[in-house]
């Protein structure tokens, strides 16, 4: 599968408008796409099985998305063969009165991933350039001086998340960020079978309706993060999504490939330990 396509370049301006949510690559039918995802798991439980028995790395998993473009169902897929030792997964909501009191990195900062970890952040500090720039009056709320308010606060914040993955990735943590690229008519069709559907009704959430209405400024803010944040380090990946079958497939290409990339193997053990180990063998054998 071709990646590159799907990475916004870093340095070079990004227009959504540029990129199809119906895209599927060189998937002309569903069924292929999901051939190439199960085996791609297969892979992924391969990997992160040495990947965590090295303890080297950390992998970071960034999802960002609109309303009903599907992070919950590409977490559950891609992540299925994978041991539940070696994944931690943190979904981020409202802020706490506690982490209303800390810096807006401080929440996600406590839930990074352990060396021989894969995390996933379910949405993550991209809601402090995205949701709250949208609502201003979330910004209000995050009891920040008067001078950490003014008209350079995005910029700002641009600069410390561009520091802090290049701090993390300097420390081992390998970043992947994905944004779910879902058109507002499929958006709409999602919503719509929430509503028509009794076993998904408690999906759906009147704030969708509301947050649907400021499309057009999610999809600004989102361009802006895109044109800010999207780095050597750490770029970001634009994931059509108007079809789950190939979002799905597309992260856990994408994921795989990161991982081989890494030439992960099983720690050897030195003679010491070799006769250490053929004395416990000798021992139980004995019994």
């Amino acid at each position: 599968m071709d990646h590159s396509k799907l990475i916004a370049p870093p340095g070079k301006k990004i227009k959504l408008a540029d990129s199809d949510p119906a895209y599927t690559g060189d998937f002309k039918k569903k069924k292929n796409a999901e051939e190439k995802l199960e085996e791609d798991i297969q892979q992924l439980q391969e990997l992160q099985e040495k990947f965590y028995a090295q303890d080297e790395y950390a992998l970071l998993i960034v999802l960002q998305a609109p309303d009903a473009a599907g992070k919950d169902g590409t977490i559950e897929h891609v992540m299925s063969g994978v041991n539940p030792q070696g994944c931690q997964v943190f979904s981020f909501k409202k802020p706490s009165d506690e982490e209303l009191d800390h810096d807006f990195l401080w929440r996600c900062m406590t839930r990074l991933p352990e060396r021989g970890r894969i995390g996933i952040f379910n949405r993550s500090y991209y809601e402090e350039v995205l949701i709250a720039r949208v609502h201003p009056a979330i910004l209000e709320a995050q009891k920040l001086p008067a001078d950490c308010k003014g008209p350079d606060v995005w910029q700002n914040r641009f600069e410390d998340i561009n520091n802090f993955e290049k701090y993390l990735v300097r420390n081992g943590i390998i970043v992947l960020k994905f944004f779910l690229n879902l058109s507002k008519e499929e958006q709409k069709e999602r919503f719509l079978a929430r509503l028509d559907t009794p076993e998904k009704n408690w999906k759906f959430s009147t704030a969708d309706i509301k947050e649907r209405a400021y499309w057009d400024d999610y999809q600004a803010a989102f361009e802006d993060c895109f044109n800010h944040t999207s780095t050597d380090w750490a770029p970001w990946h634009i994931i059509p999504a108007d079809h789950k079958w190939f979002s799905r497939t597309a992260i856990a290409d994408i994921i795989v490939n990161k991982l081989k990339s890494l030439n992960l193997a099983y720690p050897t053990v030195d003679d010491e330990q070799k006769a250490r180990l053929e004395e416990a063998r000798e021992a139980l054998v004995k019994e």
